[in-house]
């Protein structure tokens, strides 16, 4: 008959007291730490990983004879594998965070030295600057006219979402572009051809690229030019508003659902 563990085993049961007190200390201390979610998960595996263990014990599956006993081991070795395979995972592996406008300003300033894309790269700067300028102003003025519970004023919260969706699908598109952009391989393609020594076909086909370059990201700004825009053209149709009534926040509801439609033709 297999022994006890949990009864008649005084090790097993201080090694689970010991692991139950470790536990609870570090769910203790979890509140208070900044980077909780990763704790989290870090005391869930873990703890996880204890509870099985727990279980085998339990379950007098060690010492019993042979197979049970490999089983065991078993069990153990891979708890042992998950521990320092998943903590390692957890500390290793950053959280990934969502950009901020900042972060795509600091990514355009780092391409600022290909002359062949410097004032598109100023352009699209200002236009993420302009772009939350004029979504200050509309979340600021919105609540003003509308009030914060209003249908119209959370619809309009919501728009402004997937303009910044669409704005900045944009620039990432311009940022892929730039991070592939070779500007001095178009440069001693050219001289290599004025040298004579590439043909006229090499350096016709290796200027369709460079065209499509600048043709994209060209179009990307231009996108967000219109985005830019209908957010003014918006701005202008709230600003003339004083005490809506019924038939104007239907007209705001209409002008919603248009900006989001049309915001799939500005989208690369």
């Amino acid at each position: 008959m297999a022994r006890g563990v949990s009864s008649n085993n005084p090790e097993g049961n201080g090694a689970m007291l010991v692991i139950e007190s470790a536990l609870g200390a570090a769910a203790d201390k979890i509140p208070n730490n900044p980077d909780r979610k990763k704790q989290i998960k870090i005391l869930a595996l873990n703890l996880g990983i204890a509870a099985a263990d727990i279980i085998t014990l339990r379950l007098e599956l060690i010492g019993s004879g042979g197979l049970a006993t490999a089983f065991g081991v078993t069990i153990f070795f891979l708890s042992a594998v998950g521990v320092i395979y998943g903590n390692y995972r957890l500390f290793a592996k950053p959280e990934r965070s969502i950009p901020t406008p900042e972060d795509y300003i600091d990514a355009l300033n780092e391409h600022r030295e290909l002359k062949t894309f410097e004032e598109t790269i100023e352009l699209a700067i200002d236009q993420i600057e302009r772009l939350q300028k004029k979504n200050k102003n509309i979340l600021v003025i919105l609540p003003q006219i509308f009030g914060d519970s209003d249908i119209t004023c959370n619809k309009f919260s919501a728009a402004i979402i997937e303009v910044k969706n669409s704005f900045f699908a944009n620039i990432r598109n311009i940022l892929n572009k730039l991070d592939t952009f070779d500007e001095e391989d178009y440069n001693f393609i050219r001289k290599k051809h004025e040298e004579g020594t590439v043909s006229q076909q090499i350096m016709k086909d290796k200027f369709e690229v460079y065209n499509e370059y600048v043709t994209t990201i060209k179009a990307a700004t231009e996108d967000n030019e219109q985005i830019l825009l209908m957010l003014d053209k918006l701005l202008l149709r709230i600003s003339d508003i004083k005490i809506p009534d019924r038939s104007q926040r239907d007209q705001m509801a209409e002008m919603i659902d248009d900006l989001i439609n049309q915001l799939k033709y500005y989208r690369n």
